[in-house]
């Protein structure tokens, strides 16, 4: 029961938050997602660590996943995926959100691909698109959520989690940036701690090495990482 209406109250807040402003009440409404099909799309998040960083159980194990729901039937329509490549690349804003934005305009835009936008028609295309993410976002990335207009953003785990369990942060939460970014013409809907229960096991290792690595990892040889098991460990 839990899992299921802690997003409900985290969501009902920000309810709170917007509707004093002037947005319709008809903004507001995706209860006609069910929260299996969230926690379809937030596993797939999780799924993207292996996919594009080459191990399940990476250092910075944040991942991404776009989604249309808009017009769709049944679980929606995947655009992108993206996961964090700051190790990969030395960029240091391209975290796991922002890497998905830059995917999805890709896919969007590319000429020979199965949408062929224009840049213009790209930008506007995100409205309908939901963002899912397993680790709440940086305000950075919270505000290129805002930035972009997406319909929706969806996190796993919530940054009071992050904190606690180590992980260095901006102390700025996702709903402070959206109380903030009420002037924008875009309204995106935040739903926060969905299935918390299976996202927060890829961040609470790194910090605590007696903590069990995730699925198909295990501990190395002086404990402080976890690496993709080899055939021997998983048997």
């Amino acid at each position: 029961m839990h899992m299921f209406t802690l997003p409900i109250a985290i969501l009902l807040c920000f309810f709170q938050t917007i509707l004093s402003s002037t947005i319709p009440d008809s903004m507001l409404i995706t209860r006609d997602i069910p929260f299996s099909t969230r926690a379809y799309w937030m596993r797939r998040a999780n799924e993207a660590l292996g996919e594009l960083s080459g191990s399940p159980c990476p250092f910075a194990a944040f991942g991404t996943a776009v989604v249309n729901h808009t017009g769709t039937d049944g679980l929606g329509d995947q655009i992108c995926i993206g996961v964090n490549q700051n190790r990969q690349t030395g960029n240091p804003a391209l975290h796991g959100e922002i890497a998905a934005i830059t995917n999805c305009t890709a896919i969007l835009t590319d000429p020979h691909g199965r949408f062929r936008l224009t840049a213009s028609e790209a930008q506007a295309a995100f409205v309908d698109l939901t963002l899912y993410t397993n680790a709440e976002s940086c305000p950075m990335c919270a505000s290129a959520i805002r930035w972009a207009g997406f319909k929706e953003y969806v996190y796993g785990t919530s940054i009071h989690t992050l904190v606690r369990k180590g992980w260095s942060q901006i102390h700025i939460s996702s709903l402070e940036v959206f109380q903030a970014s009420l002037d924008l013409s875009s309204h995106t809907l935040l739903m926060g701690d969905v299935l918390a229960n299976e996202t927060d096991p890829y961040f609470l290792w790194q910090f605590d090495p007696a903590y069990p690595c995730p699925d198909g990892c295990s501990r190395s040889g002086n404990g402080t990482t976890c690496r993709v098991s080899t055939r021997d460990e998983l048997k």
